[in-house]
């Protein structure tokens, strides 16, 4: 849940300097709201009412994504004659490093796939709602190493503690339970949002399942997921 308070003070730079004092902070880590404006008295001294201000400090997820929507993908001539694997591997520590958060970044190529693990105990901020954060630090890096090198083939893969992995068992799962439970009711299921890596999970795992039958309704971002009966 997100921290607020509401302060009271005679304009809003009063009110912001006063809330970075209360949440040890910088500016671009609050949002405020105006409650009430203050109100100027007679002669401005008889009267007087200090305006009502909402601070709230932001989650570190909204943060990570601002950050990353300010992301301009330079790459310095010297990167440029560095090979496919540290090109991404600079991408992804400069991001890191922006954001000041300790992680290591293990790099391997497999055939045409440059397989990036991030590792530390601050690291699981950069996944965010179920790998959104994740998805779009893999897609700036992409698009980083195509820019380096328009004749590059690879793919990249951006991983953070085998979330992905973790994440997979756990739709495979879900799959399977969703399945057991259309086969018994004979009711069609749909499923929340899914991004096209996900749903590919649900339609593989329930592929060759001899009760129901999977398709896909709605245009991504909006695009689910549907389990229903064979009958």
């Amino acid at each position: 849940m997100k921290q607020s308070l509401e302060i009271r003070s005679k304009n809003i730079d009063e009110a912001i300097s006063k809330a970075l004092g209360q949440f040890s902070v910088d500016r671009d880590d609050i949002e405020i709201e105006v409650i009430k404006e203050p109100v100027k008295g007679f002669l401005g001294l008889i009267g007087n009412k200090d305006g009502v201000y909402k601070v709230t400090l932001k989650e570190k997820e909204e943060l990570i994504k601002e950050e990353l929507i300010e992301v301009d993908i330079k790459v310095e001539e010297p990167i440029k004659k560095s090979t496919e694997v540290d090109i991404a591997k600079a991408f992804i520590l400069n991001i890191i490093n922006n954001l000041k958060i300790k992680a290591d970044v293990d790099v391997k190529k497999e055939k045409n796939v440059i397989k990036i693990n991030i590792v530390g105990k601050d690291a699981a901020c950069l996944i965010g709602r179920r790998g959104e954060t994740l998805d779009s630090i893999q897609f700036l890096a992409g698009l980083a190493l195509n820019k380096a090198n328009k004749d590059s083939h690879c793919k990249i893969l951006v991983d953070i503690e085998n979330y992905r992995s973790k994440r997979e068992e756990s739709l495979i799962r879900y799959a399977n339970k969703v399945a057991r439970e259309v086969a018994k009711t004979r009711r069609t299921k749909k499923l929340d949002y899914m991004n096209p890596y996900e749903r590919r999970i649900i339609h593989s795992t329930l592929q060759n399942d001899k009760f129901v039958k999977t398709h896909s309704e709605g245009v991504d971002p909006y695009r689910r997921l549907v389990i229903e009966y064979k009958k």
